[in-house]
């Protein structure tokens, strides 16, 4: 099966400008793709696994990724499905998170001469000059169509607006796909369906720049399946690739507890796993579907943390949920600074400490309604608390069914 077609099967694609131009260029090895990234945080999450995912993908049949990070349109902030203003970042920030990017895009894709490039658009952004890109660029965009594109309705129903700064957005992302045709030979980009206007504006954009018979089978524009958005949401905040914000453990227990619904289409789209295995876990039911977000979660582990992490996340989940001891469960180290005068700390305290719960509020709502238990006995009373000589055994708090932390003193 060529690169397309699986990628058709494993439900990756959901619109193409030009599907006979897509295949072609992929199926042969000739595209040179990008993918967009706003450094809105220090990490990548779960939300862009699957583009992630895609490059690696399309790398291993023989085409050219691009990771453009947006250290110039993040300068303005995606308004594609936002009710608010995204939060004004230094200039400092955006390039400390493009930098913590690179190094975890790492381990999905490799970097280096004639492979992967990263490519940062503060290069061409940051010094435009406004009153010559509005003559050269904004000319080429009709107010009237970008007022009907779908990135913008949510700010524009919304009770705050669309802010003139966040209209630009669009053109920035329009012309990042030029100035990547022109000096890196891009010919191809790819994105959520969010992006679609986004992207379309780029495609038309090289297009009237270059001349429609010069560009029109190198701007070929292909959307990826939304899935990959609903990934990141949570509920509780995002789950991160940084092991410093979100464990392997974590990680692999948010894998592990998807819905029974999700856990086979994320397979498809996420693993590296035939597709012939996964076609005969399709009618797993019970025992075998466990058994199937079991392999999600390590396979996914795997990819992101590497083997040894994956494998200690597994053995703690089977044996947390065996009713085994605490070995590989996630640890949080109490310091002095934790303990109050008198050389206690509350429970609470230990759960916001601990990252079970995000504030305090939520911490006594969460004992309050009995879901709290440590080292297997649940806590009712929310004044709770321990004085140091209680971790010097194993104590082990529970938030929930699934969620545990060993606490040890620092």
């Amino acid at each position: 099966m060529q690169i397309y077609e699986e990628l058709l099967e494993r439900g990756l694609i959901a619109q193409v400008t030009d599907e006979e131009g897509v295949r072609d260029l992929i199926n042969n090895g000739k595209a040179t793709f990008y993918i967009g990234f706003d450094p809105t945080a220090d990490s990548l999450h779960v939300g862009h696994f699957m583009a992630l995912c895609l490059m690696k993908r399309l790398q291993m049949a023989g085409n050219k990724p691009i990771a453009l990070v947006g250290g110039g349109t993040g300068m303005i902030g995606d308004p594609s499905g936002r009710t608010d203003l995204r939060k004004m970042m230094t200039t400092e920030m955006i390039d400390h998170n493009c930098e913590c990017f690179k190094k975890q895009m790492s381990r999905f894709i490799e970097f280096g001469e004639g492979k992967a490039m990263m490519v940062n658009n503060a290069d061409w952004l940051r010094d435009l000059n406004y009153i010559e890109f509005i003559r050269d660029i904004g000319s080429m965009f009709k107010v009237n169509n970008m007022l009907r594109a779908e990135c913008y309705k949510q700010r524009l129903a919304s009770e705050e607006g669309l802010t003139f700064l966040e209209f630009n957005y669009m053109l920035m992302q329009s012309y990042d796909f030029l100035k990547l045709y022109e000096e890196y030979g891009c010919n191809l980009e790819f994105g959520g369906d969010d992006q679609w206007s986004n992207m379309l504006g780029g495609r038309e954009l090289i297009r009237r720049k270059l001349g429609k018979e010069d560009a029109q089978a190198m701007t070929i524009t292909l959307l990826l399946n939304s899935e990959g958005k609903k990934m990141g949401k949570t509920g509780k905040g995002a789950v991160w690739l940084d092991p410093e914000k979100t464990s392997p453990y974590e990680f692999y227990q948010y894998w592990r507890n998807v819905d029974d619904a999700d856990v086979i289409n994320c397979i498809k789209m996420l693993t590296f796993l035939p597709m012939d295995e996964i076609h005969a876990m399709e009618s797993w039911e019970g025992a075998e579907l466990n058994k199937a977000k079991e392999i999600l979660a390590y396979q996914l582990t795997e990819l992101v943390h590497g083997e040894e992490e994956a494998k200690k996340a597994e053995t703690a989940a089977k044996s947390i949920f065996g009713g085994g001891g605490s070995e590989n469960m996630p640890e949080t180290a109490l310091e002095d600074g934790d303990f109050k005068e008198d050389g206690t700390i509350d429970l609470i305290s230990i759960l916001v400490k601990a990252g079970l719960v995000t504030g305090r509020g939520e911490g006594r709502r969460a004992i309050e309604q009995n879901g709290v238990a440590v080292n297997g006995e649940k806590v009712t009373d929310v004044h709770a608390s321990y004085n140091k000589d209680s971790f010097n055994e194993e104590f082990v708090v529970r938030r929930g069914k699934k969620n545990f932390r060993k606490i040890v003193l620092g």
